[in-house]
């Protein structure tokens, strides 16, 4: 059975979409990057699922990358073993070839509309379009609005964090698990394990458990993990381990779960509502190293964070209403069978270079 993950490569926050399409793949090392362009319902994620069964099917590992949008449907595809990958290359995650053709493609599906019958209901698009953009700005601004809320608690509690203590653990665990391996620096694959979405917060710990057979799980509400995934990562690539760095959707410069795949090892943030949910090989108390004062004051800041948040969902939930309007306008005009027939294509180029790779 072939191995499946999912990530995110995008992600809702208090400042707005964040992005990490630019990291979906290293363009260095790539065979072979499909770009999709087209618009509201096309056909992008039906053309992304019929590659994703067709790999499945022939037994090659598929990572699928979700929509922060909608969470049951496709931003992209990758696979590692023939490195090629696929990707919805349009707003607000734009994607342009930089190595045309050689490297990175576009793969136009947009030629499947029905031009004549979509122009007949411009109107309901661009009013459905609005209704949904507007959305979004709402989400965004509730979501600003706990963020900094969360920024407060967050600066209060670190005052008092032991972080030698933690530093400490960290160097401990270094050495428990990090053989040296040898040979080349590790490299790191950027991700987001999860986002806020229309149905609440969506985490992906499903491809942790994929992944990874040995969990170390720090219980952390208050964002102190940074710095111990930070030393881990960096221990892990200096030792020749690659990584997959899980980033927060509020602050993806900062890491917020950590797996090393070559080990079997991953490092995961737990708090209410992104819980592990499962048994860990250990449980790490971070919360026990801060000793904040005013804990009732932390319980009404989070309170209130919360009841914000709740607000971004339904605000997410009604654009999620109004793209579906408007991709239902644009479905009767389009020409699903030869978006399957053009998957099916490109399929078969992914197959024969996967029997090339396997042959070598």
């Amino acid at each position: 059975m072939a191995q499946v993950t999912n990530f995110f490569a995008g992600a809702n926050s208090g400042a707005g979409f964040q992005s990490l399409f630019d990291k979906i793949v290293d363009l260095e090392d790539t065979y072979d990057f499909m770009v999709l362009k087209g618009g509201p319902g096309v056909g992008k994620n039906t053309f992304m699922r019929e590659i994703g069964r067709t790999m499945e099917e022939a037994g090659t590992p598929v990572e699928y990358l979700w929509c922060s949008g909608d969470p049951n449907s496709l931003d992209g595809i990758v696979l590692p073993e023939i490195r090629c990958a696929v990707a919805d290359g349009t707003a607000p995650h734009v994607i342009e070839p930089r190595y045309p053709a050689a490297v990175d493609r576009y793969v136009d599906l947009g030629r499947f509309y029905d031009l004549t019958a979509a122009k007949a209901d411009a109107e309901a698009v661009k009013a459905y379009t609005g209704e949904y953009k507007a959305a979004y700005v709402r989400a965004y601004r509730c979501l600003n609005a706990a963020r900094q809320i969360e920024l407060d608690t967050v600066a209060a509690v670190r005052r008092t964090f032991d972080e030698g203590r933690a530093e400490r653990r960290v160097r401990g665990i270094i050495q428990r698990e990090l053989r040296e391996r040898g040979g080349q620096r590790g490299w790191t694959t950027w991700r987001f394990l999860g986002s806020v979405t229309y149905r609440g917060g969506i985490w992906r710990f499903d491809s942790v458990d994929a992944l990874c057979h040995t969990v170390y799980e720090f219980a952390d509400r208050w964002e102190l993990a940074e710095q111990s995934l930070a030393r881990l990562r960096q221990a892990a690539e200096e030792r020749g381990w690659d990584t997959i760095a899980c980033v927060s959707p509020e602050a993806p410069g900062s890491i917020q779960h950590l797996l090393v795949p070559g080990l079997g090892l991953a490092f995961v943030t737990s708090r209410p509502g992104m819980d592990y949910g499962k048994k860990s090989f250990r449980r790490i108390h971070l919360e026990s190293l801060a000793r904040p004062e005013s804990k009732a004051r932390l319980r009404f800041q989070a309170r209130m964070a919360s009841l914000l948040r709740e607000e971004a969902v339904t605000a997410l939930k009604e654009a999620k209403a109004s793209h579906d309007k408007l991709e239902a306008v644009y479905n009767p005009y389009v020409d699903f069978d030869g978006v399957r027939a053009q998957a099916a294509l490109e399929a078969g180029r992914l197959l024969g270079w996967l029997e090339q790779v396997r042959r070598a």
